[in-house]
């Protein structure tokens, strides 16, 4: 045997135990450098926590800064409107307010994992609450020209306890935070400290395994030979290759899905905004309407009572002075008609909703719109099988399809088929419009007629925009119709090819309840109650309405109590045991006429109550007239003699029950 061949085993095993020294060092290092490794992430993601928390107390202090202003420039701003009255001014205060509600909002949400900051957030909505309250009745009594009743009640709530609270629950979450904030920046400075120190130690080990893996590489290339070295190379870079080329396919798929989203989302965000842009215009030209109305109805109503007394008492030259009383009142009663249409665009027209059944209702129209149409035009009128009820002013309903009928006798220049149905529709979300998804009656009104263009389509809604000859149309027919449809969480979709015909269709929510209109009853005078001497008490704050309407009820043989005010109001009926009736105007200063019912309910709860409205706006909601009469300005003597003998009518059962 020779030398070499002795040494042969030896080398062997010096190669072997030189490879497994080799292997449980590799071992060591790899284990201390992911334990290091795992240290420096743990540590660098305890300093963003505690980063994030010294950003979320610096969240706070700014929000806390800017609810606080927000709220100074709101009142402001409605000081200032109070004074000058300017929509401008009134709209600044609504956003500012506003503002500041969101962002208490924003504020409730960042603190809400602190409960002592979630408790004085919580707090800060209670006051902003009550403020909102205190400050509506200036901003409602400026918003119909009160000026020194708003100043008063403004001055008044300037001496609320609600703005000292306020600025101290404002500071004592500022200060809370500003203590929040120095233990967060100790605490984050001390994790900083901490991952730069563990970031250094991982550089220093980093930089021992490069030595050890260095020589650990010069053994290794002693122990395997140049060509499985080369090989390894070669597979370990056709291996890289091979993923950097996948990841590059990937990325590209990735970056092209992402711009065709957002290219969708971009046309669905631009669509949406010209709707909002839309509906802003609307509801800014409903207002305007609405306030107009408003004194308009005052005026006609004086109109109206003062001709009709005037009829009744001319005796001289009787022709002509009926002549020229019949024009004018021809005059008052279509501008009372374009003031109706004027506050239910502006959705100001108090609704009386009830459960309708829209099929029977249709029905029940057919004899109203033949004679309305003519006998040239073919109706037909059909409806699904038990289409479900909708909550709707059914008299409203029936206006609206009727208009929606004349408009089509029009667009057929009055011969053609019309068609009216009604059926069940379930929505998905943005279907029709912004209507959420949700069961809905579809009522559609469908002409053969000339149709419209792509540019009157557009505009077809607009507040006084019209196709007809001049004095033949007021464009205000669609817009009534938009406006009580929006009022009644519904809406209305207009379907027109030219030379082709139209549909329009109104979308109305489905009502769980039972119908209990299922179609409005033929309109005849109601007779005068048979009472004697029944005593009125008449609350009007206008003095001329107020006047009109005195001496129209003298005229029907009642005896009226007028007041100018509900305090009067009180204590007269605190004064007297004979009143039979109490008619109450809606919108008043001080107390309004719901108020006013409210506050003498518990003492007088058998006293029928007849509400007068032109214009009810903010002052309440259709539930505050449930079981009432309500009397709609301005108003015939006629119709005066229908409500107040309706409402007698009460008088007289309670009486006789007394009896």
């Amino acid at each position: 045997m020779s030398e070499a061949e002795a040494l042969e085993p030896v080398q062997s095993g010096v190669r072997l135990r030189f490879r497994l020294l080799a292997a449980v060092f590799a071992l060591i290092a790899a284990a201390l450098l992911v334990a290091l490794v795992t240290l420096v992430q743990q540590s660098n993601h305890e300093r963003d926590v505690a980063l994030a928390r010294k950003q979320h107390s610096f969240d706070v202090m700014m929000l806390t800064s800017e609810l606080d202003g927000a709220l100074s420039r709101s009142e402001a701003a409605l000081g200032r409107y109070v004074t000058d009255g300017s929509v401008q001014t009134g709209a600044l205060y609504l956003d500012q307010w506003r503002r500041a509600g969101r962002e208490l909002d924003t504020l409730a949400d960042l603190v809400g994992d602190d409960p002592e900051q979630a408790a004085r957030a919580a707090a800060l909505k209670q006051l902003y609450v009550r403020r909102g309250a205190e400050l509506a009745k200036s901003a409602t009594l400026a918003s119909y020209k009160r000026g020194w009743a708003a100043l008063s009640l403004f001055s008044q709530a300037g001496r609320s306890d609600v703005l000292p609270r306020t600025a101290q629950l404002i500071r004592q979450m500022q200060d809370a935070e500003r203590a929040l904030l120095d233990e967060r920046s100790t605490a984050a400075a001390n994790r900083v400290h901490r991952s730069n120190a563990l970031a250094r130690l991982l550089s220093w080990v980093g930089v021992m395994l490069t030595l050890s893996a260095l020589a650990t590489g010069w053994m290794a290339v002693i122990a395997w030979s140049h060509e499985r070295i080369a090989r390894a190379d070669a597979d370990a870079e056709i291996n890289r290759t091979q993923a950097l080329e996948n990841a590059v396919a990937d990325r590209t798929r990735e970056l092209q899905e992402a711009n065709q989203r957002l290219t969708k989302e971009a046309a669905v965000r631009a669509e949406a905004e010209s709707k909002l842009r839309q509906m802003q215009k609307m509801e800014a030209v409903g207002q305007l309407t609405g306030g107009i109305a408003h004194d308009f109805n005052n005026m006609l109503a004086v109109v109206l009572g003062g001709l009709e007394l005037a009829r009744n008492r001319v005796t001289e030259q009787a022709a002509e002075a009926n002549r020229h009383i019949e024009n004018a009142m021809e005059g008052a009663n279509r501008a009372a008609a374009l003031t109706r249409r004027l506050l239910s665009f502006s959705r100001a027209e108090p609704l009386l909703p009830a459960g309708v059944d829209p099929g029977a209702l249709i029905h029940g129209m057919s004899d109203l719109v033949d004679r309305t149409i003519g006998e040239r035009i073919t109706v037909r009128i059909a409806a699904e099988p038990d289409v479900w009820p909708v909550w709707v002013d059914p008299y409203q309903l029936e206006n609206a399809i009727l208009n929606l009928c004349v408009n089509a006798r029009d667009a057929m220049a009055g011969a053609g088929v019309l068609a009216i149905g009604a059926s069940k529709r379930t929505l998905r979300v943005g279907e029709i419009n912004l209507l959420p998804a949700g069961d809905y009656v579809r009522i559609a009104v469908e002409d053969d007629g000339q149709g419209m263009t792509p540019a009157v389509l557009e505009r077809v809604f607009e507040p006084f925009f019209t196709t007809k000859p001049v004095g033949e149309g007021t464009g205000l027919g669609l817009s009534q119709i938009f406006g009580f449809a929006r009022q009644s969480r519904g809406d209305v979709v207009i379907a027109s090819v030219e030379g082709a015909g139209t549909t329009v269709s109104l979308y109305l929510p489905r009502h769980r309840g039972e119908a209990v209109i299922a179609s409005l009853p033929p309109e005849t005078p109601a007779a005068p109650a048979s009472l004697d001497a029944l005593t009125i008490l008449l609350v009007e704050d206008d003095v001329r309405v107020r006047t009109a309407t005195r001496d129209a009820l003298t005229e029907l043989g009642y005896h009226a109590l007028p007041c100018a005010s509900a305090d009067e109001a009180i204590a007269t009926l605190e004064s007297r045991d004979d009143i039979g009736l109490l008619i109450t105007d809606v919108v008043m200063p001080g107390t309004t006429g719901p108020e006013l019912v409210r506050a003498i309910g518990p003492r007088f709860p058998r006293l029928p109550i007849l509400f007068v409205t032109g214009f009810v706006g903010e002052a309440g909601e259709a539930e505050m007239f449930q079981g009432h009469e309500v009397l709609r300005k301005p108003f015939t003597l006629a119709k005066l003699a229908q409500a107040v003998g309706t409402a007698a009518g009460r008088a007289k059962a309670i009486h006789d029950q007394a009896a």
